[in-house]
């Protein structure tokens, strides 16, 4: 079931997107060789709770901690650890926060230090392909415009979108209907309603589209061992457009 908002419960989520936004920020500032993932972890982490929220992933289905730290050719769900960061790396850090029962969700993907070119191309592009989408956005279109925008901008520029890991909707559940692809045909699918809230989470490869799960249950990995990128927004659905509400 699709739930739409109302204004209030909005107001909400815009407070939570705010206070993600700058939990993102501080995580940027904090990326750099020689940091562990974990150590990130712990930055964000002490800064939700000092914001008066609470880290939406932790504990969620069983996630040890408040971010998803996911190196190079991890896509998502990287568990954050002792590994130590170093030049050249890219980091996907996925985060969520709950202010007053709302949620808020939204990823970055980092340098490392000084990085290759076709690696800061795969960032820019994967963020790119977030604000095609945000392009047709508006009530009245259609899932399938986002996943075709996406796909389209991803793939024109030699990169691979993954099939396997959607978007969703949020709200008061971090997860809810409907789930949103980062590809598909444009006009088909469920019609967007004003106050709909949602999570774009383009995720796109260097190589392969396909990935795998590794044995911790949570990390998925490219299957061809090539670098993956990931850039996330919770968004609302208005009139005549979009607003980013993590931005």
């Amino acid at each position: 079931m699709i739930i739409i908002k109302t204004d209030s419960e909005v107001q909400v989520m815009r407070e939570a997107g705010k206070i993600l936004r700058d939990t993102l920020l501080l995580i940027g500032e904090s990326v750099k060789p020689g940091v562990t993932t974990k150590q990130i972890d712990k930055i964000a982490h002490d800064y939700i709770i000092s914001r008066d929220c609470i880290p939406s992933f932790l504990g969620y289905g069983g996630f040890p901690a408040s971010v998803c730290a996911s190196v190079n050719e991890q896509v998502v769900h990287g568990i954050p650890c002792d590994r130590v960061l170093v030049e050249g790396d890219i980091i996907g850090i996925d985060c969520g926060v709950i202010y007053n029962g709302w949620h808020s969700d939204a990823a970055r993907t980092f340098a490392v230090g000084k990085i290759s070119d076709e690696k800061q191309r795969l960032i820019d592009v994967t963020k790119q392909s977030f604000f095609e989408a945000m392009k047709v956005v508006k009530e009245g279109a259609r899932l399938g415009d986002i996943g075709h925008a996406i796909q389209d901008y991803a793939e024109s520029n030699g990169f691979s979108v993954v099939r396997d890991l959607v978007g969703h909707g949020i709200g008061s559940n971090m997860h809810e209907d409907p789930q949103v692809p980062n590809y598909g045909k444009a006009g088909k699918g469920l019609r967007l309603k004003r106050n709909m809230t949602l999570a774009i989470e383009p995720m796109i490869n260097e190589g392969t589209f396909e990935v795998s799960q590794l044995g911790d249950g949570w990390t998925v990995v490219t299957d061809d061992a090539k670098a993956s990128a990931h850039y996330e927004n919770t968004i609302l659905v208005t009139e005549d457009g979009v607003e980013i509400l993590s931005i």
